[in-house]
């Protein structure tokens, strides 16, 4: 039998570009990004028998780490089960005929991916819940109080950044984008 899995991943928010080149039996397709109730995958894991083929678009879709990635395909040798990854061009039977390099390459590019994908749908998420994103900003009127001094031409940048707490870098894109 030959599945697919689908789901929402960056970029590809809606999956419409996943699983385009391939014809499958049966498609299983997560509602949503996150690691944890993966119910979907679940399904598809116990489903699986021997000479079954699995094809997804690329390994973010199937797996959130590295870990996961490693427990996945204990899984799918132990059942006898292909893994096909599209955009990456390769299967978990081909990956054994990697080279060292190709391999650590390979990896390193599948923990950043998973990294990026985690923290873009976790932002979004916090996004919803209101939380705020990124380094507090500085308080306007310390950013004046350092912009005074910096002018006054008395003071020294680290005497500045030591009264006022304001970065030599964020004190002059503060002037730049005065002078805009």
């Amino acid at each position: 039998m030959i599945y697919g899995y689908k789901r929402p991943i960056q970029g590809d928010e809606q999956m419409t570009n996943q699983l385009t080149t391939v014809e499958v039996d049966q498609l299983y397709i997560e509602q949503h990004p996150y690691a944890k109730k993966r119910t979907q995958l679940e399904d598809l894991l116990m489903n699986l028998q021997s000479g079954d083929e699995v094809y997804v678009e690329n390994i973010v879709v199937l797996a959130d780490s590295l870990t996961q990635f490693e427990d996945l395909l204990k899984v799918v040798e132990r059942d006898e089960v292909a893994i096909h990854f599209l955009h990456d061009n390769i299967s978990s039977t081909s990956m054994l005929q990697l080279s060292l390099i190709e391999a650590t390459t390979f990896f390193a590019k599948l923990q950043t991916a998973c990294m990026s994908h985690r923290t873009t749908f976790g932002m979004q998420e916090a996004k919803k819940q209101g939380k705020a994103i990124g380094r507090p900003k500085k308080s306007d009127d310390n950013l004046k109080r350092a912009f005074h001094m910096y002018q006054s031409k008395k003071y020294t940048l680290q005497a500045i950044k030591e009264e006022t707490g304001i970065s030599k870098s964020t004190l002059y894109r503060y002037i730049d984008h005065l002078g805009e």
